[in-house]
């Protein structure tokens, strides 16, 4: 990991870990889950409000009023507004993104969840995702929530990544190894 990666996970964990505690004490852990989600939802689709937290030349005063602009449209809890409104005066908004992805992670923790992301060939029904995510939590013991995308390339099978664990039965993989196994016979 890079030192700049490094050191903005290091402020967004500060933050996440501040915020997390706060909501935690003030059993508003599900405002602070649908916070979060709305604020993924803004960054994902949003190019605007990407660039204007990333960027350097708008100043603090500029940011605090968007990002507070932003909330009171978005109907965010007032601890995340205030959250948001420290971190605009402080120069730290362009770890917004590994903020949200931080809380996500202790949000599901805290609440018994793990999120898998799996890559398909094709699009999942709704009965291979409930299959698999039950497949999943039984190999676990945890909730497992499907994060899914669609590869074509795959051409079959699927990539599963859920924590340091990823198990690929995608038939490209298994081409690609039995083209390796095919090199080292010739």
């Amino acid at each position: 990991m890079s030192e700049p990666a490094s050191i903005s996970l290091g402020i967004a964990g500060r933050y996440a870990q501040a915020l997390f505690e706060l909501a935690k004490d003030a059993k508003a852990l599900p405002a602070l889950e649908a916070d979060t989600d709305a604020l993924a939802a803004a960054l994902d689709t949003s190019a605007d409000l990407s660039s204007m937290i990333a960027s350097p030349i708008i100043g603090r005063d500029e940011q605090a009023g968007a990002m507070a602009a932003v909330a009171a449209k978005m109907g965010l809890s007032s601890l995340t507004s205030n959250t948001l409104a420290l971190m605009a005066s402080k120069r730290r908004l362009f770890v917004l993104p590994q903020l949200v992805s931080d809380l996500r992670a202790r949000i599901a923790d805290e609440k018994g969840e793990m999120t898998a992301d799996v890559i398909s060939a094709a699009t999942l029904s709704a009965a291979q995702s409930a299959k698999l995510a039950a497949t999943l939590k039984a190999s676990v013991g945890k909730t497992v929530k499907l994060n899914t995308t669609v590869d074509e390339s795959l051409i079959g099978g699927l990539i599963v990544k859920l924590g340091s664990t990823m198990i690929d039965t995608s038939v490209k993989a298994k081409l690609a190894s039995l083209q390796n196994a095919m090199k080292e016979v010739g």
